[in-house]
């Protein structure tokens, strides 16, 4: 029997969902959607054979809804999850669970009441083949203690209104929450350094950025965020251990040797460089649904990674080196 989810927001990201859950995917159905743009939801309803709904809190609390795709609006997100878990419905949000670290909060203390995990927080790079492989790599030791990561995140050109926080809070916060998870451990510092600005960066943007963390046990984490690099989307990891290094490769490619010269080609947007790791996070989560279990990227997990990400625009801000307080993970989520 397949999973009957309800998909809030049919924007970029809620479409993609919708299509690979319904042509690509196993073991579920887009049955419901919602979106403040009725005639684009209405379409999208109509073209998947789905029902569409006036209402988002009339969709989650439906009975041809088993589980919901939280993808609209950031700031209605909180809204959402809150009311799926009041419903009792698994919930996939994409980040940020919340706007705001309160918000995060109240949705913690809900599911925690409920008694039972529900969230799952869109983190696609966790399913990545690559970062998993780095993963294994580290967990088993073979490059010994990881000591310093240097992380690259590039995109061709930035949404409109694209603002100096955004750098962080919207593009860096993806490696604020993969390198907790590949490293198992939380930040106890954090900088931003403001190197000479892009003449690609339209008003009062600073772009690039490096980030720079230190974590509980002493590793150092670079992470420069260039959202003006022109040249397409460009992601890149390196782990440098007491005995080695992992390096990130890029998803296979075929390389042209034409007039003297080599060369492939570069992914345009993080849609294309990340599609497998989309297809990969809704299959395990549509598997956990159906099996009444939650694996995936918790609210806990959420709440890191907006915590540590507000507290690195402070340092922004600020010019100063701050340092990180440690937040107790609920027996909850860390038992």
């Amino acid at each position: 029997m397949d999973l009957k989810v309800g998909v809030i927001g049919t924007g970029f990201i809620g479409r993609e969902h919708i299509k690979r859950i319904n042509n690509k995917l196993s073991g579920a159905q887009v049955t419901a959607v919602n979106d403040i743009n009725v005639e684009a939801a209405k379409s999208i309803a109509e073209k998947f054979n789905s029902k569409f709904y006036n209402s988002a809190v009339d969709l989650i609390n439906s009975d041809e809804v088993e589980a919901i795709i939280v993808a609209s609006w950031d700031p209605t997100h909180a809204e959402f999850v809150l009311e799926s878990i009041k419903a009792g419905k698994y919930v996939f949000c994409e980040k940020p669970l919340a706007t705001s670290a309160e918000e995060t909060l109240m949705i913690i203390d809900e599911e925690i009441k409920f008694g039972k995990k529900l969230v799952q927080v869109g983190f696609m790079r966790r399913y990545d083949r690559g970062y998993r492989e780095i993963k294994n790599e580290i967990e088993n030791k073979e490059i010994g203690a990881p000591l310093i990561i240097h992380s690259i995140h590039r995109n061709k050109v930035p949404e409109p209104q694209f603002t100096t926080e955004m750098s962080i809070k919207n593009s860096v916060i993806h490696e604020i929450d993969l390198y907790r998870w590949l490293l198992g451990e939380d930040y106890k510092i954090a900088q931003v350094v403001i190197p000479k600005t892009s003449k690609n960066a339209e008003g009062e943007l600073l772009d690039p950025q490096i980030v720079l963390l230190e974590t509980e046990s002493g590793v150092r984490i670079d992470v420069e965020s260039f959202v003006n690099c022109q040249y397409g989307y460009d992601v890149r990891c390196e782990v440098v251990g007491e005995e080695g290094t992992l390096t990130l490769a890029d998803p296979h490619q075929t390389i042209k040797r034409k007039k003297g010269k080599k060369s492939h080609p570069i992914f345009p947007d993080w849609s294309d460089r990340f599609s497998e790791a989309y297809d990969i996070e809704l299959q395990e989560w549509i598997n956990d649904v159906k099996k009444d279990e939650m694996n995936g990227p918790s609210s806990w997990d959420g709440y890191m990674a907006s915590y540590t990400a507000d507290l690195c625009s402070q340092a922004r801000i600020k010019n100063e080196i701050i340092e990180i307080p440690t937040q107790k993970c609920p027996d909850f989520y860390c038992k």
